[in-house]
């Protein structure tokens, strides 16, 4: 790798980390980066591994000293979600070109139309029934799936588990969504560091920016609550979908 690319990951990573605590999306920008670069796709896909673990990790923080936690919650979720990781980080050490592309267009149509459906009822804030924690939970574990796969666009899918399925706010959803891929994300790393060659320097040059994005969007999810995070989603959906499908 050239000397100006670490520069360029970091750059990148500020604007990533923003909207992954945001909406999603942010390792659309960051692995074609990496692929550009010339990284094969598994070591970029295990790279960008680093980035996210920091940006997650400095977003769990962010919330909780704006007084946003429930890590009880947090921790059950993330374990429904781990194992899902462990079994889609296997399958994606071995993954190679973009043939995902088009069924990740369709995720994202699919949560457009979800999210954008009317409530039936009050979200219930903090305090989900019994009936939505399970179905929250058993999603999680396909939600993990793919977050180690491929990572890309997990925030599209957690959040309407979140947000639809178990009725929780947009505030608590990314409170929640960042702790959950803080967790797996550690053991998706570790299976993609034993298993492909993972580029350390440049993954700490993405987390540090990363870090910084994470930071700015937890705060400003806090500040602004749902309605600049409804926009931001919605906007990145569209754009995502247009890029994926014709470019």
């Amino acid at each position: 790798m050239e000397f100006w690319y670490f520069p360029l990951l970091t750059f990148v990573g500020v604007f990533a980390g923003w909207l992954n605590v945001m909406a999603g999306g942010g390792s659309l920008l960051t692995v074609p980066i990496m692929l550009f670069m010339g990284m094969p796709g598994p070591i970029a896909n295990g790279t960008n591994r680093i980035a996210i673990l920091a940006q997650n990790a400095t977003a769990v923080t962010a919330f909780f000293r704006r007084g946003f936690s429930d890590f009880k919650l947090s921790l059950s979720l993330a374990a429904a979600a781990t194992p899902g990781a462990i079994a889609g980080a296997l399958v994606g050490v071995q993954l190679s070109g973009e043939w995902f592309d088009r069924t990740l267009a369709l995720v994202m149509v699919g949560v457009m139309i979800i999210m954008a459906l009317p409530k039936k009822e009050q979200v219930d804030v903090g305090a989900p029934s019994t009936k939505r924690l399970i179905a929250g939970h058993i999603c999680m574990v396909g939600a993990g799936f793919w977050g180690g796969f491929i990572q890309i666009g997990v925030g599209f899918l957690l959040m309407p588990i979140l947000h639809r399925v178990m009725g929780l706010d947009l505030v608590r959803v990314n409170m929640h969504k960042v702790f959950v891929v803080l967790c797996y994300t550690s053991v998706a790393l570790a299976i993609f560091a034993s298993q492909v060659e993972v580029l350390w320097i440049a993954g700490i040059c993405l987390a540090v920016g990363n870090s910084i994005g994470g930071w700015i969007g937890a705060n400003m999810s806090v500040n602004k609550g749902e309605k600049l995070i409804t926009r931001v989603l919605n906007v990145v959906l569209v754009v995502f979908i247009i890029k994926l499908l014709f470019f």
